[in-house]
């Protein structure tokens, strides 16, 4: 099974992704963790990445694509993959599509999970995330035990400077005109499944496995 997870910041893919992980024998990949364990391997990929990283670039898309294309060969991608928050782009998409049909691993289904803004704005407003550890809490939610303490490992909780309405509504408006086009793409290839994420979340869950179960 080869899935996409895509949506806001926010929205829960992080979440829904270790859902799916419990009942079914996939990788979670995410950019971001990739870039990170290609870097730790010392690939030379990797190894090209860090380079960009080092001096606060963006890391180009023909390289992600690459390491993208080189994760997809791993072993433990025999029975499919979860990719999580990529492709932001048309010319990713492609770029994505292009690799996993050469290697025989196409896209079979993209999770585009939605949230009206309000729900979103409480969601980012009231997370508060250990900056020791990287546990995330949230004020109503899922509280810490002790306010203002992480439960994991007792290092003070902060809230990020850009988890604010105004910096949401600039990332919110920034995401949707990446992914717009790169949704409407497999859109018409009848790939995405819109997933209604302002629900409880084992509702949320339950839509997953219906699309899934198809």
């Amino acid at each position: 099974m080869n899935i996409l997870i895509m949506g806001p910041a926010g929205s829960g893919k992080g979440t829904m992704s270790e859902k799916i992980l419990e009942n079914y024998n996939i990788p979670h990949i995410s950019t971001g963790d990739m870039l990170r364990n290609a870097i730790k391997e010392g690939s030379p990929l990797g190894l090209k990445a860090q380079t960009f990283m080092n001096e606060g670039k963006l890391v180009p898309d023909d390289l992600v694509i690459s390491l993208i294309e080189e994760r997809l060969q791993k072993d433990d991608c025999q029975k499919g993959y979860l990719i999580d928050g990529f492709p932001r782009s048309l010319p990713q998409a492609k770029a994505l599509e292009e690799i996993t049909n050469k290697i025989n691993k196409p896209v079979q289904l993209v999770l585009n999970l939605t949230v009206d803004f309000d729900a979103l704005a409480e969601r980012v407003t009231g997370r508060r995330i250990c900056k020791n550890c990287g546990a995330i809490f949230h004020i109503k939610s899922n509280p810490s035990k002790v306010d203002g303490i992480c439960d994991v490992c007792g290092s003070p909780l902060t809230q990020r400077a850009d988890d604010t309405v105004e910096q949401l509504k600039v990332r919110l408006d920034e995401h949707y005109k990446n992914t717009q086009p790169c949704l409407d793409y497999y859109r018409e290839k009848g790939l995405v499944v819109d997933i209604n994420a302002s629900q409880e979340i084992e509702q949320v869950y339950a839509d997953i496995k219906n699309a899934l179960a198809k």
